[in-house]
């Protein structure tokens, strides 16, 4: 049973492939590699979809035109320079909501089954049913609340999500600690807290995405992803030092809130730093890199700042 439950990964990875081979291209992607026919039509096939929909689109206003050139594609060092020279503020908001987030999965998650076994008796055998009602909170949490983050707003939804996830925690530290919860209950609550955990997480890789200029985007995820997971994997060596052999819940006590420091750390980062990037297109929160004329008229070039994003506040460029 355990090979096959290895093999259902690979299985959805191949499934995955095959479906991405049927879908159109990133109109984006293809202009600035020069392919603009091909752009053209994936453009014109999406805005066909919609139609059929039954909706209708509104015509772009030429104001937000945008004259781009193919550009070569951004090594690590070129990249690095963009995110920590050009976009600090940016990168600073990225790694903390990365990190926090996974921090504290990867402390609790990779964690629980020894807490259930030490603390709370549970047989081995039993513990990954927890850990399927544990997944089942991540999963609805992003599915009913994934919405909010572009109507109610970025920076209070993932600032909210991460505080509330935090403040839940700490509150379920004082249970532990007091000793008034068991297996059942002590699920229930990482069930609570990773649904608007998983939600403000989820917002928290799109952020990532869409914070940054089209050029670098998918690297700028791969990179914070990285830096993230580095120091996510110090939680599971820390609390399993906490947990030992179950002998004193004291110390899992006070690892419980450090994870609940580093969540409401990550949502005041988020909203001292925050991008209001809710319906906004992501060339109105990060001008393109190959960007040579915004809007109209030919004295509209860029000179030494970036079009200001919806905060108001650009980070400086070179």
């Amino acid at each position: 049973m355990t090979r096959i439950a290895f093999l259902v990964g690979p299985v959805i990875g191949i499934a995955i492939w095959g479906l991405r081979r049927h879908l159109p291209e990133s109109p984006r992607w293809l202009i600035m590699h020069g392919r603009e026919e091909e752009a053209e039509k994936s453009t014109a096939f999406i805005e066909g979809e919609v139609e059929k929909a039954g909706q209708s689109l509104e015509p772009v206003d030429e104001s937000k035109a945008i004259e781009v050139k193919p550009t070569e594609k951004h090594g690590y060092l070129s990249l690095l320079k963009v995110l920590f020279s050009q976009y600090p503020k940016r990168s600073i908001l990225g790694a903390s909501l990365m990190i926090s987030q996974s921090f504290l999965y990867n402390s609790i998650f990779f964690t629980y089954v020894l807490v259930l076994t030490n603390f709370y008796d549970v047989d081995e055998a039993d513990a990954p049913l927890y850990l399927a009602a544990f997944a089942v909170g991540n999963l609805a949490g992003p599915l009913t609340l994934g919405h909010l983050f572009d109507t109610v707003g970025r920076r209070k939804m993932i600032a909210g999500t991460y505080i509330l996830s935090g403040v839940l925690l700490a509150i379920t530290a004082v249970l532990f600690q007091a000793d008034v919860l068991n297996a059942y209950t002590q699920t229930l609550a990482w069930m609570i807290i990773f649904y608007f955990a998983s939600a403000g997480a989820s917002a928290a890789y799109l952020t990532v995405s869409e914070i940054f200029p089209l050029e670098v985007r998918a690297q700028a995820i791969a990179v914070f992803f990285a830096i993230a997971q580095g120091v996510g994997a110090i939680g599971p060596i820390l609390y399993g030092a906490l947990i030992g052999e179950g002998e004193d819940p004291t110390k899992l006590f006070y690892g419980y809130l450090l994870g609940a420091a580093v969540m409401v750390a990550g949502a005041l980062v988020e909203i001292f730093l925050g991008i209001d990037a809710e319906q906004q297109s992501l060339e109105d929160v990060a001008t393109p890199l190959s960007a040579v004329r915004v809007g109209q008229g030919p004295d509209e070039r860029l000179k030494g700042m970036r079009r200001k994003p919806p905060d108001g506040k650009p980070d400086p460029v070179d």
